[in-house]
């Protein structure tokens, strides 16, 4: 495997158990970053092929069911920094590959465990997905028109957001705490917990009314006119956040509307102002208001559709987006001054764990 010319991780060695979603996302990002990634998948693959997820690693079809697939794992994770897994719980056990026996072998290893539930609780045993586990953290009720069913926001809060983020930040919470004890430990990242963490803002703006849940009041959930999209001309859309009072009245200015700058706290008045503004945004294509507000603060961007991305300006001079074999891949986030990471080219699983071996026998030497 060639690992990145440089980035923060460069030397770390990690297996990931193949899953969907969440686990292939943490990999990715930790293999951006330089570490080593040996994915142990199955034959056949999971089902849901990524070219951009799964970039980075090495593969190694492995049936883990079989003596001779357990002992492979359990070799090569006994080189390893990090093991992350996705199964329900129980399972890794029943394989006799859970993280009593990894760690037995291997103290030092962080041995990441990725769920909805969680490993323990009533519910933990049970299937579920992004969406019953962000029902059951208090997003998804705040999101959506009064009235009608919660809107699903993609699996972008669960799965990713409380998911694949929290399981990488536990990981290196791990690594650095190794760093002074020298032992490893398991990491119990659960989507229902990570998106009760994202949702801390909201539940400590309750109690001073500076926030409301509440569909039709929740001025980040699109009820607030200043704080939503609005259909243009041509069929396409533009956003705007112009939360703050100095952006709200720079936007207000911009669309001749000078006179309706103290409406912005006057929930009475939502209604009407909403309206008045989606007639005006509706007389104008996204191209015109984008270069109307083009410099200015009020908080004032056209709807990309994901196709468009490549072409926008702002995302071209930060080279975010890059095709690779025609297939549009992000950029490497975050960005390091110094030790910048790279997406790594995919190699061969038994020569990267041949490698662990070699580095090992000669660090004992």
């Amino acid at each position: 495997m060639t690992a990145a010319s440089c980035g923060p991780l460069v030397g770390l060695r990690v297996i990931e158990f193949a899953s969907i979603g969440p686990g292939p996302h943490c990999a990715m990002l930790l293999s951006d970053m330089g570490a080593e990634v040996l994915r142990i998948d199955r034959k056949g693959g999971n089902g849901w092929p990524n070219p951009v997820a799964d970039r980075g690693r090495a593969t190694k079809i492995v049936d883990i069911r079989t003596e001779d697939g357990r002992a492979y794992c359990l070799d090569a994770a006994d080189h390893a920094d990090v093991v992350i897994e996705g199964y329900r719980p129980g399972v890794m056990e029943r394989l006799g590959l859970g993280p009593d026996i990894m760690l037995k072998r291997n103290p030092r290893l962080v041995y990441g465990r990725m769920t909805g539930w969680g490993q323990d609780g009533p519910l933990a045993p049970t299937a579920g997905h992004d969406i019953n586990y962000i029902a059951l953290s208090g997003a998804l009720a705040a999101i959506g028109k009064p009235g009608e069913p919660a809107t699903v926001p993609l699996n972008l809060v669960g799965d990713f957001g409380g998911g694949s983020m929290f399981l990488a930040f536990g990981i290196l919470a791990a690594l650095w705490e190794r760093e002074r004890s020298g032992k490893g430990q398991v990491v119990d990242a659960a989507i229902i917990d990570g998106v009760g963490s994202l949702m801390t803002m909201f539940a400590g703006l309750l109690p001073s009314h500076h926030i409301s849940l509440e569909r039709d009041k929740n001025i980040l959930g699109g009820a607030a006119p200043f704080y939503r999209s609005y259909m243009c001309s041509d069929g396409e859309e533009i956003s705007v956040g112009a939360l703050e009072p100095q952006f709200f009245a720079e936007l207000m200015t911009k669309l001749g509307l000078e006179d309706h700058i103290p409406d912005q706290n006057r929930r009475e008045r939502w209604g009407d102002l909403t309206q008045m503004l989606e007639r005006i945004f509706l007389t104008e294509s996204q191209a015109y208001w984008t270069e109307t507000f083009a410099g200015s603060d009020a908080c004032v961007a056209p709807v990309l559709k994901f196709d468009e991305l490549l072409s926008h300006p702002h995302l071209q001079a930060r080279q975010s987006y890059e095709l690779r074999d025609d297939v549009m891949h992000a950029a490497v986030a975050p960005r390091f001054s110094r030790t910048k990471g790279a997406i790594q080219t995919p190699g061969d699983g038994d020569e990267l764990v041949s490698t662990w071996k070699a580095h090992a026998r000669r660090s004992t030497q």
